[in-house]
């Protein structure tokens, strides 16, 4: 049994995914006003940019995860990391939104081929009973990259004279290093031996409780908006670029504070509960952002939205890694994170073709009324095993 969860490879990917959640982070609240602004695109585009990127995710997810089950997790660690930069370099010079597409695509390929085999190795370097600190631990770290990638775009504002672009492009600093510091991570999977036969072997069916799970979560899914269109909102009713960056900063910041306590909670008591929790955050926000033009309600609704992935985002993977075995950890992580991408893939296309310029914006209302009926269904699952 592995007794130390902190680890040498939870420590160092967690480092690696906070640099490169440093650099989406310090470009992500800069793309809609980016898009919109700059490029001159629809908020249709935007929807359409983001659902697509993260059906590129699931598409590559599917592959990577089942793929690391055999040819180990560091090669796709690293190239993943390594083509999150490329994308990120074309869309900080683009000048027209297919540019943006291509760039969005490219950058969510690197995290598909990087995230189901980054999360099966920090499953292989644990042990169960530990999972949820585990990747609650490195949705910390991925946080404070998020926290500090805003912090350097507000400095970058002030020096630069509001300069969007230019601004934009110190994003590839931190994404470099990022992808330098996927060269120390060390292989802990052992590889399959190679055995000869003349009858090729199916992958054995996943496990029907893991299955049931995926598809509840991806189901509640299917109501997260790309955080984009969230971002979109705050411009809509009067927010600056700075206000708008700085309160992204503020969303992660509180994600910072909770993931870790989330995951300790759901190892001890019930993933499921946990998730509910963070749906319950999810519904409160997206309400309040779509009834309200008071920029400090707004405000209050984001950072309340905080806990929504600090509450479900390590503690579904972790759910998903105590319901699997080693011999499909990474194809169960790439079914479940892939299926999750082709959730909000979904979810950008129908908040982006109802996305209006009024002063109530409906699909966030709509969301958040998913997710509660998400929440309640968790917890009569939750109370239900707990009667049994």
């Amino acid at each position: 049994m592995k007794r130390i969860w902190l680890t040498r490879n939870l420590i160092l990917l967690t480092i690696v995914s906070l640099a490169q959640d440093a650099a989406s982070e310090l470009l992500y609240p800069l793309l809609p006003i980016l898009l919109t602004g700059v490029i001159g695109a629809a908020p249709l585009a935007l929807g359409l940019i983001e659902g697509c990127a993260e059906a590129a995710a699931g598409f590559t997810k599917l592959i990577s995860g089942k793929s690391s089950d055999r040819l180990g997790r560091k090669p796709f660690v690293i190239s993943g990391y390594t083509l999150a930069g490329v994308g990120k370099a074309f869309v900080v010079v683009a000048t027209s939104w297919p540019l943006v597409f291509l760039g969005r695509v490219t950058d969510r390929i690197g995290k598909g081929m990087r995230s189901a085999p980054r999360d099966a190795l920090i499953a292989d370097s644990v042990d169960k009973a530990h999972l949820g600190k585990a990747f609650g631990f490195h949705r910390t770290g991925d946080n404070i990259g998020a926290v500090i990638g805003p912090g350097i775009a507000l400095i970058a504002l002030a020096m630069l004279d509001g300069d969007v672009r230019a601004v934009a492009m110190w994003a590839l600093i931190p994404a470099i290093i990022s992808g330098l510091l996927t060269l120390f991570i060390r292989e802990n999977f052992v590889k399959p031996k190679k055995v000869e036969v003349k009858v090729k072997v199916k992958h054995p069916p996943l496990p029907a409780p893991l299955k049931k799970s995926i598809t509840i979560l991806v189901l509640i899914q299917l109501t997260n908006i790309p955080d984009a269109l969230l971002l979109l909102r705050l411009y809509d009713i009067g927010f600056s670029t700075q206000g708008v960056v700085l309160s992204y900063m503020l969303f992660s910041a509180v994600t910072v504070l909770a993931a870790y306590p989330g995951g300790a909670i759901a190892d001890k008591y019930s993933p499921r509960i946990v998730y509910a929790v963070g749906l319950v955050a999810f519904a409160a926000a997206y309400a309040t952002l779509g009834l309200t033009q008071n920029h400090t309600v707004a405000l209050i609704a984001l950072v309340l939205y905080g806990l929504f992935p600090a509450l479900t985002d390590g503690v579904g993977k972790a759910w998903i890694a105590g319901l699997s075995e080693a011999n499909h950890r990474g194809r169960a992580q790439g079914v479940y994170q892939a299926s999750m991408n082709f959730a909000i893939l979904g979810a950008g296309i129908w908040g982006g073709a109802l996305w209006s310029k009024g002063d109530i914006q409906w699909p966030l209302v709509v969301a958040a009324i998913g997710a509660l009926i998400g929440a309640i269904v968790l917890a009569t699952i939750h109370l239900r095993r707990a009667r049994s």
